[in-house]
C-alpha cells in the first residue's frame, strides 16, 4: 500500500472517534500541517470527510453512503453457504439458515441430512416461529419493545405438548436465548425432530441470521445434538466474521 493511501486511510478511524482539526490529523499521523491538509482536501473531494464551520473535520456522507449500500449488497445466504456445508459434512445432519422479513422467519439456505429420515422443510419457506430455534434467536436479538410486541401479536399454536403456551412464556425463552447466545427446540413443532441453533452477526453485533442443526430423535438424541453446539457456534462465528469483514474469509470450519 502506498504511503499516500496509508496515510488518508487512518484519517477515517481518527474522525470516526469524532470531529478533529487540522493540527490534531496531523499529530496522529505524525506528518507536517501541509500534508494533512493534502489529504484532508482530496477526502473532502471525495466526499468522505466534511470541514465544519469551526474548521473541525469530521466523516462525511459519501462514506456513509457507500457504508450502507456495501451492507444491502452483501449476501450472507453466499457467504455461509460453504460453511454450512462443511458443517453438514462434519455433522451429517441437516444445516438450515434463516433470516427475519416482514414480520416472518424464512429459511433461505439448507443442507440435507445423508440420513435417510428428511424434513421437509424447503427454502423460502416460514419455520413455525413461536417455536423454532432460528426464529428464537432472531427475535431474542430485536429491541425489547419490538421484542415485546411481536410477542404479544403472535398465535401460539399447540403443535405438541413441548410447543411454547403463550407470550409470556414465549418472552421468557427469549430472554434465555439472548443471555447464553443460543437457542434450541426439542420437539416445540414435532415431537420426533430437535434443533439447536446460533446466530449469525454483522459488524454492529446484532444478529443477521441464524443457522441451524436439526435431527429426528431416533437418529441422534438431545444429548447428542448439544455436543454440536460448539461446532455449531464456530461455524456460525466463522460466517459472522466473514459477512462482517472483521476477519479476510476464513476456510470452512472442518474438523
Amino acid at each position: 500500500m502506498s504511503q499516500t493511501v496509508d496515510r488518508a486511510l487512518r484519517i477515517l478511524p481518527l474522525l470516526a472517534e469524532g470531529p478533529a482539526n487540522l493540527e490534531q490529523v496531523a499529530a496522529r499521523l505524525d506528518v507536517h500541517k501541509s500534508t494533512a491538509l493534502r489529504l484532508l482536501r482530496t477526502l473532502h473531494e471525495h466526499g468522505m470527510v466534511y470541514r465544519q464551520q469551526d474548521q473541525r473535520y469530521r466523516l462525511g456522507t459519501r462514506l456513509f453512503a457507500l457504508a450502507q449500500q456495501a451492507a444491502e449488497n452483501l449476501d450472507v445466504r453466499e457467504i455461509a453457504h460453504p460453511h454450512l456445508v462443511a458443517l453438514n459434512e462434519r455433522c451429517g445432519h441437516t444445516v438450515h439458515l434463516a433470516v427475519y422479513e416482514d414480520g416472518e422467519v424464512l429459511y433461505i439456505d439448507k443442507v440435507e441430512s445423508r440420513y435417510p429420515v428428511r424434513m421437509y422443510s424447503r427454502i423460502g419457506k416460514p419455520v413455525a416461529i413461536t417455536v423454532a430455534a432460528v426464529a428464537k434467536l432472531l427475535l431474542a436479538d430485536l429491541p425489547e419493545p419490538e421484542r415485546r410486541a411481536v410477542a404479544e401479536r403472535l398465535d401460539y399454536p399447540a403443535y405438541t405438548s413441548r410447543s411454547t403456551p403463550d407470550a409470556a412464556a414465549f418472552l421468557k425463552e427469549l430472554a434465555t436465548v439472548r443471555e447464553q447466545g443460543w437457542a434450541t427446540d426439542f420437539g416445540g413443532h414435532e415431537e420426533s425432530i430437535n434443533c439447536v441453533g446460533a446466530p449469525v452477526r454483522g459488524t454492529d453485533g446484532r444478529v443477521v441470521a441464524a443457522c441451524s442443526i436439526s435431527a429426528p430423535n431416533v437418529v441422534v438424541g438431545t444429548g447428542e445434538l448439544l455436543e454440536l453446539l460448539p461446532l455449531l457456534r464456530r461455524t456460525a462465528e466463522a460466517v459472522s466474521a466473514e459477512y462482517s469483514g472483521t476477519t479476510p474469509p476464513p476456510p470452512p470450519v472442518r474438523k
